[in-house]
């Protein structure tokens, strides 16, 4: 990645390191990841999480532990200079508990980490609502 955008194998990069970041205890590891001033949408309507502390809260609060039982499959759909869209299958559990198949939305900074990051998940176990 260079001042002129992110590429296919940053975005790759970035998606594995998010994955650690999960899997690692505590959220030390969220500071290489997102800058200090990153919005995080964990779905399109839902209202933003705002800065890095605030994004350290949520962590900690939606995951099980550094030792959650998931497995995790990415495919970057596209780039466009900061911009990127990732499509993102997960399954918890073993056996299965809840799968997701997300497209996560990312802005990068010029270092490489998300300065806006938004998931749409959805799940075959949760109901799209369609009014």
């Amino acid at each position: 990645m260079g001042l002129s955008g992110m590429n296919r194998q940053g975005v790759a990069s970035w998606v594995t390191a998010y994955e650690r970041a999960w899997r690692s205890a505590g959220t030390d590891a969220l500071a290489t990841i997102f800058t200090d001033d990153a919005v995080y949408r964990q779905a399109p309507y839902d209202e933003p999480v705002m800065g890095l502390p605030a994004i350290r809260q949520m962590w900690e609060r939606e995951r099980s532990g550094p030792d959650e039982d998931f497995t995790m499959a990415a495919d970057t759909v596209a780039v466009d200079d900061d911009t990127a869209v990732v499509r993102v299958g997960v399954t918890y559990g073993d056996p299965l508990d809840i799968e997701f198949r997300d497209l996560w939305v990312i802005r990068f900074a010029s270092d490489g980490r998300a300065r806006e990051f938004e998931e749409w998940p959805f799940s075959p176990d949760i109901p799209v609502l369609v009014t």
